[in-house]
């Protein structure tokens, strides 16, 4: 989701309910622009572009320890399209599961991904609002027109907040990161810095303007901001409005492929052209004849110019990229001083990476692998799931040997294994109709070709076995230690003192100090010996009459107790684990009610609830007792199991759990963006 840590991408996660009351005041610029001498020149700006204004809400989806989890951000974008076409960051909206965006009247509309271009950072999204409307729209300016003091607004939602306008001058139009700052393969595998140079300026921006525009004082969109490291970055109108074309008209943008990386030139031995540092094998440039060390001259007879600087490669790359797959081109390249003219036929560029996928039977996330993956492995052929994450304790990490991610699964139960979808298609065969069974899985870890078998599939929720009862006193104490011992006037005395009471028909009373059960002095002297007095009590039969001597308030005196039974415990209570909304819940044991907010109620209490799930981003939290769902009483394990199992068959937009917090209750929603 970022280039680098370095580089503080502009996203920023936003959980706060938007305003529904429609205000629309545009923010002026601030105080900052009277002296730009251009007053009149700001107002028009943001005129033309703050309607067209909208902030991005993202529900995401990602995959990270062998698991699929749920995200939420907010970014900016444009409307760029009177039909609701909108432009944004790739690392906004480019893994969405459900986008809303609020409009410059506060207005919510939903929208859903057009299509993205991780290469570029920009991403395409389409408003989709309730009724026929014609959007505000910008317009794209020419990039190339700027110039370094020229003043700038940024516009966009920092930190979620209502759109806002800051300003500034542009300070560099071909702005790079250094490679010491180590920013390549950051985006779904794609090195942004290969085709973009950035456009600096200092206007104020901050995490929530990623895919915000960066406005000239004509009222021209110039650039999609993006990145602030101290300066802000935009990328280049020029370059965002070619790949949204593509994203608009494809879904897509099309790119070609020679299988060659170029890089700045080392010395002065040549006067133009670019060096040729890798040509990997059996690709269209390595079929043309290219080696490593050419000084590439010309593109299709076009010179490529003096390429002797970092800031010179994204054009060039972009060139590069931009030739028709399919169609020859001329190459003209300089090797040992002579001239070659060369042909080479770029092939469709593939994905940096597969997208990768879910297979929670064996707590992993695995992938297919491309063309370009399998050059990077070595491989003869792109066959297998390639293991991307593992979930700590899981089926895959528990096998012995355990997977490991970057292995490559190539059969289950002897059956060849060439893409994920046959791994889903094995792993419901092997399952069938069983929660669990062991399948036999062939994987290639580096050179070796290995065996292991992995227990797939799911624990179920059985009702745990009940533990033997044992005798019990239903209070708590605390050890009588000698110096309270001392301060009580029960100087040289052992035992315990009462500081609750489970059951108010118990002879005892809070404060009593226990010194004997049956004669036998209770020799708890140290802190660590609290347990000491319900050990002696557990040897008793449950039923069963003890005499306890005990001290009440100086007076020592002899209390017989009938001894009762020992409660339930959490570990003893039916438990069930809900797999979509990722949650465990259970029910109430009778130690649980020891708890007064819990005494009598009815419900079920949630034990955890997984990071970045559909109930985590609800706000479910461990310790709350589940009361009611849509409204439906769920009283047990039972009823909850049987409620879930509804609402994964209704699939439901919108799910309202009623809960008991401490002594509080409260209603929280949970909106699972259903696949």
């Amino acid at each position: 989701m970022i280039l680098a840590n370095v580089l503080a991408l502009l996203l920023a996660a936003s959980t706060a309910q938007q305003p529904t009351t429609k205000t629309p005041a545009p923010r002026s610029a601030p105080a900052a622009t009277q002296a730009s001498g251009d007053r009149a020149g700001v107002d028009r700006a943001i005129a033309a572009v703050y309607p067209s204004l909208v902030r991005v809400s993202v529900v995401f989806i990602d995959q990270q320890a062998g698991r699929e989890v749920k995200g939420q951000l907010s970014g900016s974008g444009t409307i760029i399209s009177p039909d609701g076409y909108v432009v944004t960051n790739h690392h906004v909206a480019g893994k969405p599961r459900r986008i809303t965006c609020t409009l410059s009247t506060l207005e919510e509309v939903p929208a859903e991904l057009v299509g993205t271009d991780p290469l570029s950072d920009i991403a395409v999204i389409k408003l989709h609002p309730a009724k026929p409307t014609t959007f505000p729209a910008a317009k794209f300016g020419d990039s190339s027109k700027l110039r370094a003091g020229q003043p700038v607004l940024a516009m966009g939602s920092p930190l979620a907040l209502s759109q806002s306008v800051t300003e500034g001058i542009v300070s560099n139009t071909q702005m790079i990161m250094p490679q010491t700052f180590g920013v390549s393969e950051s985006l779904d595998g794609e090195d942004v810095g290969t085709i973009v140079r950035w456009i600096g300026h200092d206007a104020s921006i901050y995490p929530g303007n990623s895919g915000g525009p960066l406005v000239n004082l004509a009222g021209e969109v110039v650039g999609v901001n993006e990145i602030s490291f101290g300066l802000g970055g935009a990328i280049p109108s020029n370059l965002a409005r070619q790949v949204v074309d593509s994203l608009i008209k494809y879904g897509r943008v099309k790119r070609s492929w020679l299988g060659l990386e170029l890089q700045p030139r080392i010395g002065d031995a040549e006067k133009a052209g670019a060096l040729v540092s890798w040509v990997a094998d059996h690709s269209p440039a390595d079929a043309a004849g290219l080696e490593a060390g050419d000084v590439l001259t010309k593109v299709n007879g076009a010179s490529v110019g003096d390429v002797k600087y970092a800031e010179q490669m994204p054009q060039l790359n972009q060139t590069l990229l931009n030739l028709p797959a399919g169609q020859a081109a001329s190459l003209t390249v300089l090797r040992g001083g002579k001239e070659l003219a060369l042909t080479a036929t770029p092939v469709d560029r593939p994905a940096a990476i597969s997208q990768p996928q879910e297979f929670p039977a064996w707590g992993m996330i695995a992938a297919n692998l491309n063309d370009r993956e399998r050059r990077e492995l070595s491989r003869a052929t792109t066959d297998g799931a390639r293991v991307w994450s593992l979930k700590p304790n899981g089926p895959a990490d528990q096998a012995k040997p355990a997977l490991r991610p970057g292995d490559i699964i190539t059969s289950i139960e002897g059956h060849p294994i060439k893409t994920v979808a046959d791994v889903e298609r094995e792993t419901k065969t092997a399952l069938g109709a069983k929660d669990r069974t062991k399948a036999l899985v062939g994987f290639e870890r580096d050179t070796e070709s290995l065996l292991t078998v992995v227990e797939i599939g799911s624990v179920s929720s059985d009702e745990p076995p009940r533990e033997a009862r044992k005798a019990w006193v239903p209070v708590d104490v605390q050890v009588l230690t000698p110096p309270l011992a001392d301060r009580l006037g029960l100087k040289g005395k052992t035992g315990v003192r009462v500081t609750r009471l489970f059951d108010s028909s118990t002879p005892l009373r809070l404060g009593d100090v226990i010194l004997a059960i049956d004669g036998d002095p209770v020799p708890a002297t140290a802190p660590n010996d609290d347990d000491l007095f319900a050990s002696e009590i557990r040897r008793y039969r449950v039923g069963s009459s003890v005499k306890l001597t005990i001290n009440r308030e100086g007076t020592e005196m002899t209390v017989p107790v009938t001894l009762g039974q020992t409660p339930t415990q959490a570990r003893e209570m039916k438990w069930y684990a809900d797999p979509v909304f990722e949650f465990r819940a259970r029910d109430i044991a009778e130690a649980d009610r020891q708890d007064p907010s819990l005494d009598g109620a009815k419900g079920v209490l949630v034990e955890s609830v997984a990071v970045r799930g559909w109930a985590s981003l609800g706000h479910l939290n461990g310790g709350d007792l589940i009361l009611s769902i849509d409204g439906q009483p769920v009283g047990d394990v039972d009823a909850l199991k049987a409620r879930m199992a509804e609402i994964q068959a209704k699939r439901p937009s919108l799910v309202v759990f009623e809960i008991q917090r401490g002594i509080r209750t409260i209603f929280i929603d949970i909106q699972p963006a259903w696949k």
